[in-house]
This record gives structure tokens, sequence and C-alpha cells, in this order.
């Protein structure tokens, strides 16, 4: 679970200057008397988004990991930047600019969370097959966690431990795990947690009593650990070289292309899990793994081509599939690759073309 940060910020936010001194490390200071500010409260919205510009990329993760949906993060983010925008009268600097908009965007998740429900992965949702089932339809009626942009996340921050806490704030693993917990747990956990948030500073952004903050962070605890790795993929990632990172994600994408079965095995762990969203079917082990690879992406398919590209702060694959009519590679899939030493243990495959656009990946290749 990412650990607690940002005590320095609570500090800060007592006095007139107020610094975000953010737990991703973002040093921004914004000034009970700053022009913009004072511009913003006038209705100048040039100074309102040159106010917010610093932290949108934070606060669309964090609409990410309260949603499980880059869609749904685009559509709260926007929502909440106008509610801020509509509301910004009502900031009369006793907290951080940073903070309050925090408040909002997690008001705002809230609401759409409260009429969307929590988003899945086929683990969630059944026992795992034992060979492949060729044709499966997709579970339309399901809500499925999507994958997560992170290229550029990182960017605005001032050093590596940073960077390593924002990744790991939004791996796949503990984001799925966040939609088992109802919407005021996941975001009493997120604010604690993640962004360092006092207690009191929840219950004010929730409005709930401290109390209640706290017994919700407990049952979130017990519920995420359960759903978690012991070690997170960032933990894991910095043990990898560099080079062999490569060198594994190169392999999946070759063995795929090449539909070469034993160089695929060769990468897995023997627990392995494969799932594709919105197909409801997964595979764990490396028999009903091997057994899908060999009868669906490697031979029944087609023909192949991949990007490198980084999902959930972990390396992924985008995968383009031969299409004949189109005479081209259209976009089939992102694969968000889970690794365990130097072996992958779980690959999901997240099937669609409307997630090829967030990543800035083209949508078709020759």
């Amino acid at each position: 679970m990412p650990g607690r940060r940002a005590d320095s910020r609570r500090a800060a936010e007592s006095t007139p200057v107020r610094e975000t001194s953010s737990p991703t490390g973002d040093t921004a200071v914004w000034r009970a008397d700053d022009p913009d500010l004072a511009r913003a409260r006038d209705g100048d919205d040039a100074a309102f988004t040159r106010l917010v510009e610093p932290l949108r990329r934070e606060l669309h993760a964090h609409c990410y990991c309260m949603l499980g949906s880059t869609h749904d993060a685009d559509d709260a983010l926007q929502e909440a930047l106008l509610r801020a925008w509509r509301g910004l009268a009502r900031f009369e600097g006793r907290s951080s600019l940073r903070s309050w908009l925090y408040t909002v965007a997690t008001r705002t998740c809230l609401d759409i969370v409260a009429t969307r429900g929590k988003r899945a992965l086929p683990v969630d949702l059944g026992p795992s097959s034992d060979r492949a089932v060729v044709g499966d339809a997709p579970a339309a009626e399901v809500a499925w966690l999507g994958p997560y942009p992170d290229a550029g996340l990182t960017d605005h921050l001032p050093g590596p431990d940073a960077r390593y806490e924002q990744r790991e704030a939004v791996e796949l693993a503990f984001v799925a795990a966040l939609q088992h917990l109802p919407g005021n747990q996941r975001a009493a956990l997120l604010l604690f947690e993640v962004l360092g948030f006092s207690a009191a500073e929840i219950a004010t952004t929730m409005d709930t009593t401290i109390a209640s903050v706290n017994s919700a962070l407990q049952r979130a605890r017990r519920i995420v650990a359960e759903k978690i790795p012991s070690r997170t993929q960032q933990q894991t990632l910095r043990e990898i070289d560099d080079a062999r990172l490569r060198e594994i994600v190169a392999g999946y994408s070759a063995a795929l292309e090449s539909g070469d079965a034993d160089a695929l095995v060769a990468l897995l762990t023997e627990d392995v899990t494969w799932s594709m969203p919105p197909l409801a079917g997964w595979y764990h082990g490396l028999e009903a793994v091997t057994d899908f690879a060999v009868q669906v992406p490697l031979a029944g398919c087609g023909n192949w081509r991949n990007l490198p590209t980084s999902a959930n702060g972990q390396p992924a694959v985008a995968s383009y599939l031969w299409n004949e009519d189109a005479g081209a590679h259209l976009g089939w899939s992102i694969n968000v690759l889970t690794l365990r030493g130097e072996r992958i243990a779980d690959i999901t495959s997240f099937i669609g073309p409307g997630d090829f656009r967030p990543f800035g990946l083209p949508a078709s290749l020759p």
C-alpha cells in the first residue's frame, strides 16, 4: 500500500503563505494576495487556468484512482474544475489552494461513485478457466476497470522518491483493490495514505467526523491489504536493470508477433494469470495460460504488431491486429505487465481501441 506522506504540507497550511509542498513534491506557491487568485475571483478564466494547471495532472490521477477509468477521470476533473471556478469566491485561504481543489475533486468523484458504482476486473467476477474459451463475448453489463496512461505523470516532480510514490499510487493492483471499497473508504484511504491529509482534513473534505474517518480507514486498510501483493511493482522494477526490463517487454512482443509459444512461456511465472476485459473469462497457471495463448492470440487471431508503452506505472505493450478490410494493423489492446522478479506474473489485456488515444498511441500501424 502506498505509504503515508506529506507531513510537512500540513504544517505549512496553517500559515498565510501556503506552499503546496505536495506529497508528490510539487513546490508551487500561492499567496492570499496572489494576483492570479484575485483576477480569477474577478472572473478571469485565464488566471484560474494558470492557478490550477500545475495541479491538473495529479488531480486527474486522483480521480482515476477514485473511479478506475481514465474516461471517468476526464469527466470528473472537468466537472471538479468547473465547480471550483464557480465556487472560487468561497476559497478563503484557510488551507492551500491545492487542498481545496482536492476537496472539490474528491466530492465530485464521490457523486460519480454514487451513480456509477465500482469497476471490476475479470478475476473479481468468477473462477478462472482451465482451457481456452474461443469466441468469448464481451460482458457489456460490467463496468470494467481501465488502464491509466502514465506518460508525463511524474515529469513535474523534483526527485526520484516523489516520482516513485506517484507511480506506486496508480499501480493496477492498488487501483483494482480500491474498487472493492465503498466511496467514503476509497476517498479516506487515498487522501490519508497517498496524499498525506490528516484525519481532521479528511473529515472536512467529506463532511463527516474524525471518528468516522478513522473507522473508514481501518476497514479500508484491511480490505486493500488482503488484495494487493506484499511488494509493489515499483519495488520490483527498481531491482531490474532498465536494459533487462526492455528485453522482457521486447521478448513478450516478439513472441506474440512470431507466434512462438515457447518464447512466451519462458517469460512467465508458474502461477501467471491472463485476463482480457471486457471478456469475463480469465486464466490462472502456466498450463491454462499456455493453452489460451496457443489457441487464441498466437494462432487464432492473425498477424500482430506491438509498441512498447507504460500504464499504471508498469511496463505495457500496445497490440495492433491486422485488419484486411482496413489494410492495416488496428489498435486492439493495451497489455499491462505485472512482474515478479524478472518474469511476468500477470497480463491484463484491456481490449478495445478506445484506450489508445489517451495513451497518445496511433490508431493503426502499417
